[in-house]
């Protein structure tokens, strides 16, 4: 009887007409609302998230550890092919592959600066996305500035039809259907920084010196890219960190006297305790934060859902995608994760503990990093190597997977290509074999 009541309570509350749920990892925290009448136990559509019968329409739920569900539409036109075999709605990440809405008509082809042995490659390429598949070609600005680019007349025709843009300053995120990379890793990473939303699809072609990330050779690139373009493509949704940067401002402020300035007014957007500003940022393989110039060891607070699990004291901590675990983590130890674990790395940069080792944890956490009160001096923190930054006392780190992964395209599938990576770029457990016993020794062991 008291459920009964419970229940006629619940759906006077609530309404027919609810709205349907927004991602907590990147709008803020999830609001549910029901459609049908509940009846016994309340329903919820996240496995941590139970609310309390009688409670208000909308709650906060709190994080999944598996962290946000992926956004499957990259860029204007491309998504996930769905899988009609899946369980529970749970799709296999092996059997992910690429799809388009509409056929694709842009494509931002991504170079390698400073480097003359890519300039053929790249306008052999370009050609035959201009004049074979009529495709709008977009370039950054300063590709076309090369002297060797800028010389060539034979070119000269092609290069009026391309679209350029700028860092910075131009946003082309809603412009882009799909992205070609030419050269090694850095490339993938600064396609990743150009979106701070959803990605496009990203094919890279190995040209560069590593090439883990870069699965594509460029010899056949003609049918490659006519497959991309059908469509019938695996792809790798790799996992990004969404970080959250929070600084005070620690300018010079004019005098203020009881809330008042030199003329009597009271100064316009002055916070009278302190004042703050964020930045975020979208990261693809890792976040390092480390003791920069200073002699003294880095001294910073790790804090996981809130609660301080540890206080790294050494060079520095590095927070890591599965996709950035074979990068600085690996240099520092780490473990190799494959690109569909959800998951979060934490790796220190030689601490001053030999019981440090690096740890993994899922992938809906959030992370939050600041000066311990004990630091000697302040610390420094990059993303996929860039945008490097000093952080001070009362400054925080915020991390946690972002929804937005970067969907990469694989030349076989995800597992294979990254095997196919271990070995050939990072040389995985190369070894030379172990002789076998000859047989007349085998003889004389067994008579033994």
């Amino acid at each position: 009887v008291e459920m009964e009541q419970e229940n006629m309570t619940v759906n006077k509350a609530l309404s027919p007409g609810a709205a349907a749920y927004g991602c907590s990892a990147c709008h803020g925290d999830e609001t549910w609302s029901y459609s049908h009448p509940i009846r016994g136990r309340a329903k919820s559509r996240s496995l941590s998230a139970s609310p309390a019968l009688g409670s208000t329409r909308e709650f906060r739920r709190t994080r999944s550890l598996h962290g946000p569900c992926p956004v499957t539409t990259f860029g204007p036109k491309a998504c996930v092919l769905q899988n009609p075999q899946t369980i529970m709605h749970i799709q296999d990440p092996a059997s992910q592959r690429l799809t388009w809405n509409k056929a694709p008509k842009s494509v931002l082809v991504i170079k390698k600066m400073r480097d003359a042995s890519l300039l053929q490659p790249f306008k052999e390429l370009c050609t035959y996305l201009m004049e074979e598949n009529n495709m709008i070609v977009y370039v950054e600005k300063k590709v076309l500035e090369d002297p060797a680019i800028a010389s060539d007349e034979s070119f000269g025709a092609v290069k009026k039809k391309f679209c350029t843009f700028r860092e910075d300053y131009d946003d082309i995120s809603n412009r882009i259907d799909f992205i070609i990379c030419l050269g090694g890793d850095g490339t993938l990473l600064y396609a990743s920084s150009l979106f701070q939303g959803s990605v496009p699809p990203v094919m890279a072609f190995h040209l560069g010196s590593l090439g883990f990330l870069t699965p594509f050779s460029f010899e056949n690139f003609q049918s490659q890219v006519t497959q991309v373009i059908e469509g019938n493509a695996a792809v790798v949704l790799r996992s990004r960190l969404k970080v959250r940067v929070v600084k005070e401002l620690r300018e010079k402020k004019t005098a203020v006297h009881n809330g008042l300035g030199e003329n009597g007014s009271r100064p316009v957007g002055l916070d009278m305790d302190v004042e703050k500003q964020a930045m975020q940022y979208q990261v693809l393989n890792e976040v390092v934060i480390d003791r920069g110039p200073s002699s003294y060891l880095s001294n910073v607070d790790v804090y996981l859902d809130g609660h301080l699990i540890t206080t790294v004291q050494g060079d520095g901590v590095i927070v890591s995608t599965p996709t950035g675990s074979t990068a600085y983590a690996a240099a520092a130890g780490a473990s190799m994760i494959h690109p569909n674990v959800p998951a979060i790395m934490i790796t220190p940069i030689c601490p001053h503990s030999l019981s440090f080792r690096p740890i993994v944890v899922p992938a809906g956490v959030e992370l939050k990093i600041m000066l311990s009160p004990e630091a000697r001096n302040t610390a420094w923190v990059s993303f996929d190597g860039r945008k490097r930054q000093e952080i001070r006392h009362g400054d925080s780190i915020s991390i946690t997977t972002s929804c937005y992964p970067l969907p990469s395209i694989c030349v076989r599938d995800p597992v294979s290509d990254w095997f196919e990576s271990l070995a050939q770029c990072l040389h995985w457990n190369v070894r030379k074999k172990q002789a076998h016993f000859e047989e007349e020794e085998e003889e004389e062991e067994e008579e033994g």
